[in-house]
């Protein structure tokens, strides 16, 4: 298992691996061959980024057999997901803020992020894996009342892509079997989630067959796999930690506008 990271250092964005609290530090493309340059940060001399400068995040809903049990829901023939927007993107350790154009209820969800690693296009299930470069923590914050506040349409891209609302991190783990992998959500010191992958209705390597199908998915793309029960809101100065074995804690604070 390796991961990666991006990171700040002295103004300049750079990538490596990282281990315990050392990153050696790589140049080229994270998803090419990139190749080590020899030198090694402390991981208190950079800032954190996003693991990857995604150039889309698809997300899906629906995609837990106990909330489908809890909202009354069935099993979806297909996968249903939306687009958060890429200005919504916030890495690790950064503030998530209430949108000074909402008052309504702002919702953490923690989530299992696949991150892809080679050109997409229409691949079969069998074949996913090759595809994908590894894994993350999904913070996937909504603006719960705007969604199914106009009765004419339901605004799932706007609810979920303010500024701040596309969190992820703090790494992308390579070498991982995401069927084993369990996703825990602390909010304020009190865990609100708790659950395996398998609970998922579609797995990791068929979610990416599957959207493929629909839209060509490119390096460094992120699909977040969807949420389970013990979602909630958040009020301002407490903070949600979304931690996956292998990947790491995705850790921030919810501030008003």
């Amino acid at each position: 298992m390796t991961q990666w990271i991006r990171f700040k250092h002295e103004g300049t964005v750079g990538f490596g691996t990282l281990a315990k609290d050392t990153i050696d530090v790589y140049e080229g493309d994270m998803f090419a061959t990139p190749s080590p340059t020899g030198a090694s940060l402390r991981r208190e001399q950079v800032t954190t980024l996003t693991p990857t400068a995604a150039g889309k995040m698809v997300a899906l809903w629906n995609n837990s057999r106990a909330m489908a049990a809890k909202l009354s829901q069935t099993e979806p023939p297909e996968p249903l997901y939306f687009i958060k927007a890429n200005g919504s993107y916030l890495a690790t350790g950064e503030a998530i803020r209430k949108p000074a154009s909402y008052d309504g209820k702002v919702v953490f969800e923690g989530e299992l992020g696949i991150v892809i690693g080679t050109v997409c296009r229409g691949v079969r299930e069998a074949d996913s894996a090759r595809y994908i470069f590894g894994f993350t923590c999904i913070n996937d914050v909504t603006a719960a009342g705007i969604t199914m506040q106009d009765p004419t349409f339901q605004q799932w891209t706007r609810a979920k892509s303010f500024d701040t609302f596309g969190v992820f991190g703090p790494v992308v783990a390579t070498g991982l079997d995401p069927t084993t992998l369990s996703i825990r959500t602390v909010y304020n010191d009190q865990e609100r989630q708790n659950y395996p992958v398998s609970d998922l209705f579609i797995q990791p390597a068929r979610i990416v067959s599957l959207v493929s199908r629909d839209m060509t998915l490119d390096p460094g793309d992120v699909i977040c796999c969807g949420t389970s029960v013990g979602v909630g809101s958040m009020k301002a100065g407490t903070t949600v930690e979304v931690t996956i074995d292998g990947i790491g804690t995705l850790r921030n604070r919810y501030e008003a506008a």
